[in-house]
């Protein structure tokens, strides 16, 4: 009896190894992307069949990160290259193919429109020229990446594409009882503002009819008389909260709020976990409310 048990496992761990689809030797898809949350989108689709590293280090920014040395190695080793649009990809996409000539590189955001990134004047404005990519912070635009995700995934590796299928229904399945319940969430507030440093939540108010107001001035911290004249602003709506995220200082920030006799609360963009972290951003976004 063991030895016919013996000799079973032995005939299974060698049709393991042979074939790249069956147990213990099925190799994970090596997949980049460039930050935390794409990760999470590959993650729910590809499941257990993908192995996901993000180039955006946590802490770093987006606007000016630089691949270390190590990541441009293991780039040698991955099949596709997940881009979003972010402003460290005008410099460095170009790169990152070239460091791998075989790997796909694909640009979940190709099929979204976007719209100029915000700044604070009297009644609004836009940096001209410059596009928001917060894509990823509106759950209908994510559906549009995760699609993108799923069609490079199977395309790379089509012996699992009901896998990948299942996994991409069962996440849009979830972006669409999260894009329900924030609709639910800030029924009857639209129109209702409230206060950022920087402007990375353009898309997520305008998809439930909020507005975002930026303290940041066309990238910058804002000058001296600029600071005094958002104070002015932030005290005549009545704000009491400044929302900052975790990878830009809050020196501003804590001068608005100290004047205004408000705080500083955190909503980052980058978290890795993004439904759980949309959730609560939501949250703190509707009692902030004015």
């Amino acid at each position: 009896m063991a030895q016919r048990f013996l000799g079973k496992a032995a005939v299974l761990l060698w049709m393991a190894f042979i074939s790249p689809h069956l147990g213990l030797a099925a190799e994970k898809i090596p997949v980049f992307v460039s930050i935390a949350p794409q990760k999470y989108f590959v993650e729910q689709i590809g499941g257990e069949f993908v192995d996901v590293r993000v180039m955006v280090e946590p802490g770093a920014s987006p606007a000016t990160y630089e691949p270390s040395p190590g990541q441009m190695a293991g780039l040698s080793r991955a099949r596709i290259y997940f881009s979003i649009g972010v402003p460290f990809e005008n410099a460095w996409l170009e790169k990152i193919a070239a460091a791998n000539p075989g790997m796909g590189v694909v640009r979940t955001d190709l099929e979204i429109r976007k719209a100029p990134m915000e700044s604070h004047h009297d009644h609004g404005g836009n940096h001209e020229g410059i596009l928001d990519p917060h894509t990823w912070l509106a759950p209908p635009l994510v559906k549009l990446q995760a699609r993108a995700i799923l069609e490079a995934l199977q395309e790379t590796d089509p012996a699992r594409h009901g896998e990948y299928q299942a996994g991409h229904d069962e996440f849009v399945r979830r972006v669409d009882e999260l894009d329900a319940h924030l609709r639910s969430l800030f029924a009857g507030k639209e129109g209702l503002r409230f206060l950022v440093f920087h402007p990375a939540w353009g898309y997520f108010a305008r998809a439930y009819g909020l507005q975002q107001v930026p303290i940041e001035m066309e990238g910058k911290h804002p000058k001296p008389s600029q600071l005094k004249e958002l104070i002015a602003s932030a005290r005549s709506k009545d704000f009491r909260v400044v929302f900052v995220q975790p990878q830009f200082s809050t020196r501003s920030a804590e001068v608005i709020a100290r004047e205004i006799q408000g705080e500083v609360a955190f909503a980052d963009p980058l978290a890795e976990d993004w439904e759980a972290n949309l959730r609560r951003v939501a949250e703190k976004f509707e009692k902030a409310l004015r």
